[in-house]
Order: structure tokens, then C-alpha cells, then sequence
């Protein structure tokens, strides 16, 4: 057997490439020959064309929108969540098995992959109905997690950069500065990284559409996301903006346009249309709403003092530890994420520190009672040092797995 497979999570750090190495040594085990592409934060490493037109079956291990996924279109298929490809691989495999020897992707309910059960990343797996695979409250998730996947580098690289131009120049002196007037190191870090955050709510409306309707919905997801951070809807107006725009480019699709227009579609009318459309539905009807809701839950969180906000830190913590990057964690984090575009950081702080205590701990472990643990594990708990101290929660999911 020849399988080819793709697998990508939402934060393309950690899952997508444990589900790789899971996925590759099963296949091994049988004398299956495998190729696997993996769409993490460091961009694809590409299956090639004669590795897909050779291969037998497509596996799809994703919680994220998988990129030209047009290219495995005559491939027979079969589609579950990272989590299930970490854990039970060999399911995996006997399902993409079956899949080749039918000729045709499995849709019938005796071939679902059940879900995770909480251990390894508790990721949930989507059925097999759809394009993107999963009922509509999954392929939601989808799409939310691929435009959160590709705004968190700008949380990353904004957040930083805010914080050393605090460190290096003081926190008044270098939001108060004009760097293009009056140049300093504080004063620029600080202007480069509040770029990177104003573009948190742009980026994750654009890239929703482009988890729903491919590159024709980045342009007017992006217009919507820029006019909802305009009008003070934030991270709500920037989700329903990505929404809209995915929604309208797929009902373009659908209109019979004439085959001599068809080269145009993609780079000029589907961008155009959306564009106007999802602009003027976020100015005249979406927008304000939202963002009269956004000001009311940035008052209540601001308002929050002594055992409430201590109660909201011990909850956020509490969803961040409790399935090691898996769905509930992720849910916890863009929350936290949301709130930094409305200048609150306190939630982003209890997530932090509640998403690197798993690791650290198991880290911890190991080191002091190493006795106690498998030499594979040892070998992940040096790891987990340095995944904890970057804030990759995914560092304990080997002892979960094993556990």
C-alpha cells in the first residue's frame, strides 16, 4: 500500500508534526510506503506530483483548512482530526485500507474514526461528510482555528517586540513618541510590533475566509477585518467579518457564470464583488452591533478586580491545562488573544502561565525523579523544558499518551 497524507493543526507548531511521525511509523510497522506533507507554522513540506499520482489513498489528518487540497481530488480519502492520528494511527490506517480497496472516499457511518478520548491533546475528529470534513459546528471550528493558525505569528512577533521597546525605553516614553520625528530603539521596536497587533484582526478575518473559500476569500475577509477594527468591533466584528466574507465568496461560486469569464473569477470578480459586499454589510449592518457588545465585555473585563478576576485566571488556566493543546485550550487562548487588539493582558497572562505548567512540570519530573520514567520519556522531558518555556502545552502530551 501507498498512502500519501497531509496533516496541519491550527497553531502548526506541535500537533502537526506528532501526527506525522505517528502516522509514519505505523505505516512502517506494516511495509506501507508513506509520504507525508506537513502544513506547520514553518509553511509545507510539499508531496510531490509523482508521489501522488502513484499513491493509493489520501489521508487527511487535520484541524485546520488543508492548503490546494485540489491536488489529491482523485484520490480516494479519508479524513480525521490530529488527535486520532497521534493516538490510534493504526484505525487510521485500516480506514485508509479499506478506502483504496473501494476505490472512493468512505462516507458510510460503519468506517468513522471515533473521536479522541481526551489523552494526547483531546483533539476531536471530524466524520467524513463535507469538504472539509465534520458536520457544521466542526468545519466552524475549522475555520476559526485556520484564521487563528495564521494570526498568532503576529501575536507573536507584536507581543515581543511591545515588550523589549517597554524594557529598552520605558513604557510612557515609547508610546508617547513620534519614532519618525525623534528616532530611538524603544520608540521603533514599539512602533513595529503595535503594526504587527493592529493587523490580529485583519489577518484572522481574512484567513477564515480563505479556510471557507480558498484565496479568493483573503481580500474581502481582510477589507471586513480592517472596517471592524475601524468601528471598535475587535475580535467578535473580525470572526463575523471573515464569516460573511467566506459565506459570499462560496455563493459566488455557485453562480453560473459564462466559461469565457472563468480565468477572471478568482483575481477579479469573486475579490471585487466580496469586497464591496462584506465592506457595506460591516458598515450598515454587522459592524456597530458588534461592536457595541465588544465595548461592553472590554468594560466588564476591565472592571474586574480581586476574587473575579482571580476567578476568571483560575478558569482560563484550569481550560488551558486540561487537554494539553487540544480543542478547550485553544478555545481559553483566543479568547486571551482577542482581548490583547482591546489592550486588556491580564487573561493572556494566566493563559500563559497555565499553558506552560504542564510541560515544565512533567520537565520538572523527570529531572528529579527520572527513576520513575521510561528512558523515552526522559528524553521527552528534556524537551519539555524548552516547549514549556516557549509556551507549547503540547509538551506533555507524550506522558498523556503513554499514561
Amino acid at each position: 500500500m501507498k498512502v500519501v497524507a497531509v496533516t496541519s493543526c491550527p497553531t502548526g507548531i506541535a500537533h502537526t508534526y506528532m501526527a506525522a511521525e505517528s502516522l509514519e511509523e505505523a505505516a512502517r510497522k506494516r511495509g506501507w510506503e508513506i509520504t507525508v506533507e506537513t502544513q506547520g507554522s514553518g509553511g509545507a513540506e510539499t508531496v510531490g506530483a509523482a508521489e501522488i499520482s502513484s499513491a493509493d489513498v489520501v489521508v487527511f489528518a487535520a484541524d485546520a483548512a488543508v492548503n490546494e487540497r485540489e491536488r489529491f481530488a482523485d484520490l480516494p480519502s479519508v479524513e480525521v482530526g490530529v488527535g486520532v492520528a497521534i493516538n490510534r494511527p493504526d484505525e487510521v490506517l485500516d480506514k485508509a485500507g479499506r478506502a483504496a480497496e473501494r476505490g472512493a472516499s468512505l462516507k458510510d457511518t460503519e468506517d468513522q474514526v471515533p473521536a479522541s478520548e481526551g489523552a494526547g491533546g483531546g483533539d476531536e475528529a471530524p466524520s467524513d461528510e463535507g469538504p472539509t470534513g465534520g458536520g457544521g459546528g466542526e468545519r466552524l471550528r475549522q475555520w476559526l482555528m485556520t484564521g487563528v493558525g495564521y494570526m498568532i505569528p503576529f501575536v507573536v512577533a507584536g507581543g515581543i517586540l511591545i515588550a523589549l521597546s517597554f524594557l529598552v525605553g520605558g513604557s510612557q516614553e515609547v508610546v508617547n513618541q513620534n519614532v519618525y520625528e525623534e528616532f530611538s530603539l524603544g520608540a521603533m521596536l514599539f512602533k513595529i510590533g503595535d503594526l504587527a497587533f493592529n493587523m490580529l484582526v485583519p489577518i484572522l478575518a481574512g484567513f477564515i475566509a480563505y479556510g471557507m473559500a480558498d484565496r479568493p476569500g483573503i481580500a474581502p475577509g481582510v477589507v471586513g477585518g480592517l472596517i471592524a477594527s475601524q468601528i471598535g468591533a475587535g475580535f467578535l466584528g473580525g470572526i463575523a467579518a471573515g464569516l460573511l466574507a467566506g459565506a459570499v465568496i462560496m455563493g459566488l461560486k455557485r453562480v453560473p457564470f459564462p466559461a469565457s469569464l472563468r480565468g477572471l473569477l478568482p483575481v477579479l470578480f469573486y475579490p471585487l464583488i466580496g469586497t464591496v459586499v462584506v465592506g457595506a454589510l460591516m458598515i450598515v449592518v454587522v459592524g456597530q452591533p458588534i461592536a457595541t457588545a465588544t465595548d461592553a465585555l472590554t468594560s466588564a473585563l476591565e472592571g474586574m478586580q480581586g476574587a473575579n478576576a482571580v476567578l476568571l485566571g483560575l478558569i482560563l488556566g484550569a481550560m488551558m491545562a486540561f487537554d494539553m493543546g487540544g480543542p478547550i485550550n485553544k478555545v481559553a487562548y483566543v479568547f486571551a488573544t482577542g482581548l490583547l487588539a482591546s489592550q486588556i493582558f491580564q487573561p493572556m497572562a494566566a493563559v500563559m502561565a497555565a499553558g506552560m505548567t504542564p510541560p515544565l512540570g512533567l520537565a520538572l519530573a523527570t529531572a528529579l525523579r527520572g527513576r520513575l520514567f521510561p528512558a523515552g520519556e526522559q528524553e521527552a522531558g528534556k524537551a519539555a523544558w524548552v516547549m514549556g518555556a516557549s509556551f507549547i502545552t503540547e509538551g506533555a502530551i507524550p506522558f498523556a499518551a503513554a499514561d
